[in-house]
C-alpha cells in the first residue's frame, strides 16, 4: 500500500526481456537494503517486488500480465521512473491510498504552463469515465493529484511546482503514455452499488 507522494526516482538502466515476462534493472538512490529483499516498491504506480539489490541498482521482474496493463510494454533504458516505498504503520498519508495497480493506460493531450503550475489533460476511454468523479483523487505514474474536469475526450488535473520538481511528470510530452490508477473508494463504493 502507498500514498502517492513521491521523493525518489530511478532511471532505467537495463532491461532483459523473457519471453511472458521482462527483468527491469533501475539504478537509483532509494534507501533500501538486502534486507528488503521482497518488498514491494510502486514504480511509476505499478506494485513490483524487489527480488535483488546491487549498490544503487534494484531488480525487479515484471510478468505479461503486468506488462500488458501499464505502460512498461513501452519501457526502455533511460526512462525515468517515479519509486516509492510501501507505508509503514503509523506513518502520515498526505495523498491518498494507491495499491499500485494500474486500471488502465492513459496519453497525455495537453500540457500548459499557467502561472507556476502546470495543466495536464489525459486521454480516458467511455468505459472508465463512470469511474471517475471531480475533486476525486487519482494516480498518475504513482503520483497522487486531483481531478479538476472531466473533459469530453478525458480529464485533467493540475500540477503545482513542487510535484513538478519530485517526479518524472516534469518530462511529459504530448502523446506520451502513463499509468493510471483510479481511487480505490471509488472503484468500491460503485462496485457495491452495482451490485444491489
Amino acid at each position: 500500500m502507498f500514498n502517492g507522494i513521491i521523493f525518489n526516482q530511478g532511471i532505467i538502466k537495463k532491461i532483459i526481456k523473457r519471453k511472458n515476462g521482462l527483468n527491469i534493472f533501475i539504478n537509483t538512490k532509494l534507501k533500501v537494503s538486502n534486507n528488503d529483499i521482497g518488498i514491494s516498491i510502486s514504480c511509476d504506480g505499478v506494485c513490483l517486488t524487489l527480488i535483488k539489490k546491487k549498490k544503487n541498482i534494484l531488480e525487479f521482474y515484471l510478468s505479461k500480465e503486468t506488462i500488458n496493463r501499464s505502460k512498461f510494454k513501452k519501457i526502455k533504458i533511460g526512462d525515468k521512473i517515479n519509486l516509492e516505498l510501501p507505508l509503514k504503520f503509523g506513518k502520515t498519508i498526505s495523498g491518498h491510498i494507491t495499491q499500485g495497480h494500474v486500471d488502465f493506460v492513459s496519453k497525455v493531450l495537453l500540457i500548459r504552463k499557467i502561472d507556476k503550475s502546470y495543466l495536464f489533460e489525459f486521454s480516458l476511454d467511455d468505459k472508465e469515465k463512470k469511474n471517475l468523479v471531480e475533486k476525486a483523487s487519482i494516480s498518475i505514474n504513482g503520483v497522487s493529484l486531483t481531478i479538476s474536469k472531466i473533459t469530453k475526450k478525458g480529464f485533467q488535473v493540475w500540477i503545482i511546482p513542487h510535484t513538478i520538481k519530485l517526479t518524472n511528470l516534469s518530462s511529459l510530452k504530448r502523446n506520451d503514455f502513463v499509468n493510471i490508477e483510479i481511487d480505490i473508494l471509488s472503484k468500491y463504493v460503485r462496485n457495491y452499488f452495482n451490485e444491489k
